[in-house]
């Protein structure tokens, strides 16, 4: 249509009549003349609307689901780092509950031997001195931590300790060079001395060198004057390996230490001796061995019919030709009876 005079006219006396029926809604309220032609449209163009709706939502979602994913992003993060905090935290408490274990299992060493013991933690390895087995722990002479006192675990004989600090001292372990302990084999009394090899067997010397000794037998501390730097009754190691003397007055028994030097962390220093030697009480219960299982198999008795055919043919045919089949009885010529052509 063209731009006339005309034309302008009706669009201004259209938007005047639409206007006007604005203001005359807008004043009749619920009583609107024209309530009843926007009803009439809304019925018209209603699935139009509802359709054109259907179509638009997914991109409307779609839209809402990009807008939305910074925020479930964050929320992804959130979740994963208290994951992470959570696991940490259950490491933790493995970790924890490990060493109420090791504690509470040296506690139990400490009141089988009567030992007054201080606990401690150790914080480091290797000392100035220039050991080359040594450890460093959190308690020294502000804890009663004296020179040549005995430091044992859950497991055993730890060490002794060289150095002390005001809160840190230092703890020669059983397993240095420079390390020897007087040891006493459980049952026997057999006495030594044990030296530490580093990563390998306790040696120990007998004074006995005719003593029996074989693998299996276990030793623990004979003591010292005045419980230092050892105190009796702690237990040492087990027995792995003898070797024969050689012409030596003694032999070389190798002994594997109860205690795990490359993993220490709770320990105990004696503080206190015990007033009597436990003697082997400390020593851990041995396994008892798993019951044997015996198998009685009882003999079938033979068939009274005559099924055990391999004997039946030696002792009841007599010419020694035929082959019984098993279902015959013998009578006292040897002679099959009732035999059938197979048993000739």
């Amino acid at each position: 249509m063209r731009d006339t005079r005309e034309s302008r006219l009706l669009l201004v006396l259209l938007v005047a009549v639409a206007f006007a029926l604005i203001t005359v809604d807008i004043r009749g309220g619920e009583d609107s003349p024209v309530d009843g032609a926007r009803q009439a449209a809304a019925t018209v163009f209603g699935p139009v609307e509802r359709g054109v709706a259907t179509a638009v939502d997914p991109i409307g979602n779609a839209i809402g689901a990009v807008r939305d994913s910074g925020e479930t992003h964050d929320a992804v993060k959130a979740l994963e780092r208290e994951n992470q905090e959570l696991k940490q935290r259950l490491g933790s408490d493995d970790r924890n509950r490990s060493r109420v274990r090791e504690l509470d299992g040296m506690l139990k060493k400490a009141g089988a031997g009567q030992y007054g013991i201080k606990g401690a933690e150790v914080i480091a390895i290797g000392a100035a001195q220039g050991f080359s087995w040594t450890v460093t722990i959190d308690a020294g002479s502000n804890d009663g931590i004296k020179r040549d006192m005995t430091v044992l675990n859950a497991e055993g004989l730890v060490g002794r300790i060289t150095t002390v600090g005001p809160d840190t001292s230092t703890v020669l372990l059983a397993n240095d060079p420079d390390f020897t302990v007087g040891t006493r084999m459980e049952k026997t009394n057999e006495l030594g001395f044990a030296t530490g090899q580093g990563d390998r067997p306790l040696s120990v010397q007998f004074l006995n060198g005719k003593a029996k000794v074989k693998p299996g037998d276990r030793l623990v501390t004979f003591g010292s004057r005045a419980a230092k730097p050892f105190v009796p009754g702690v237990p040492v190691g087990e027995v792995v390996r003898v070797d024969p003397s050689g012409g030596d007055l003694t032999r070389t028994v190798y002994v594997r230490p109860y205690v795990g030097f490359t993993k220490l962390d709770i320990v105990g220093v004696v503080v206190q001796a015990p007033r009597t030697d436990p003697r082997d009480t400390v020593l851990p219960n041995k396994p008892r061995p798993a019951p044997t299982v015996t198998v009685t198999v009882t003999p079938k008795p033979p068939n009274e019919n005559g099924e055990n055919n391999g004997q039946n043919n030696a002792q009841n045919n007599g010419n020694g030709t035929g082959v019984g089949n098993g279902n015959g009885n013998a009578n006292p010529d040897g002679a099959a009876n009732n035999a059938n052509p197979d048993g000739q």
